[in-house]
């Protein structure tokens, strides 16, 4: 479901009333749907098993994990979190959701492993705590459509590297504003649009249609390549890479990309 609102009728909406409302749907049946697909116990024994194979494509992104101290930006049920964990790194997952840290404890215990969960907006994240506090910012999977000023999240990541730290940024590509290239079911649209839209979480599609009616939309804002590397530029990192991986369900298109940016 997908509902499309021009810009000048987002910016009646403060950031705090959309990072609510991305709070209700990320909290709605989340801790029951990951049990569903998958019970704590079942993911940690796996986890354990392969931490490494459990990082996939990034782990060729981090130059160690012992000691290293990892924010997990919008880290969800913890698929990343715990493996980073389990190769020795000190990690702090900063999401939104309570259902997801309660998951992610639940595993991470069933691990045998700490890993920090810090329940907030990423966009309050208290720098008094974490300013110049960590070795990596990681995040994947589809992060960045959920904060409409993207220069201001940069900024947000920037400030929570120590000097010579290393921001990994992975996400869905931009082509997929427009085909979805994914299947994640959400409306394309010009490449060049900056409309804010209302749209479904990435997990509803697996939900019955009658339930699905029922789950709370979250507020995207998508971007095109250009935004995202000049927000990275702009805000001071020292762009490394830029890579492109192929889509999932058609290999010979672009799905997403890992983004190495440092702080000098």
């Amino acid at each position: 479901m997908i509902k499309l609102n021009d810009k000048s009728d987002f910016k009646e909406k403060s950031m705090v009333e959309y990072s609510r409302q991305n709070k209700q749907a990320w909290e709605f049946d989340a801790y029951n749907f990951w049990r569903r697909k998958c019970k704590p116990e079942e993911r940690a024994k796996a986890d354990i098993k392969n931490p490494m194979g459990q990082l996939k494509k990034y782990a060729e992104y981090f130059d160690s994990y012992k000691g290293v101290k990892v924010a997990n930006i919008c880290g969800s049920c913890g698929k990343k979190a715990i493996p980073l964990a389990l190769l020795g790194a000190e990690v702090t997952v900063f999401d939104i959701s309570e259902d997801n840290k309660k998951y992610a404890l639940e595993v991470a215990d069933n691990a045998n492993v700490n890993i920090r969960y810090q329940v907030c907006d990423i966009l309050e994240i208290n720098m008094n705590v974490y300013a110049d506090y960590y070795d990596v910012v990681f995040m994947e999977g589809g992060v960045l459509h959920y904060f409409h000023d993207i220069m201001q999240f940069m900024k947000i990541m920037y400030s929570l590297l120590k000097h010579g730290g290393k921001m990994i940024c992975s996400d869905f590509h931009p082509y997929t504003k427009i085909q979805d290239t994914l299947g994640l079911e959400q409306k394309t649209m010009s490449y060049f649009s900056t409309q804010v839209f209302e749209g479904e979480m990435a997990h509803t599609r697996f939900y019955e249609d009658e339930l699905r009616k029922r789950i709370p939309l979250c507020s995207y804002r998508k971007y095109t390549v250009s935004e995202i590397i000049n927000a990275v530029i702009r805000n001071g990192f020292t762009l490394e890479k830029f890579d492109e991986h192929p889509s999932w369900i058609n290999p010979e298109l672009p799905g997403e990309f890992t983004l190495i940016g440092r702080k000098q």
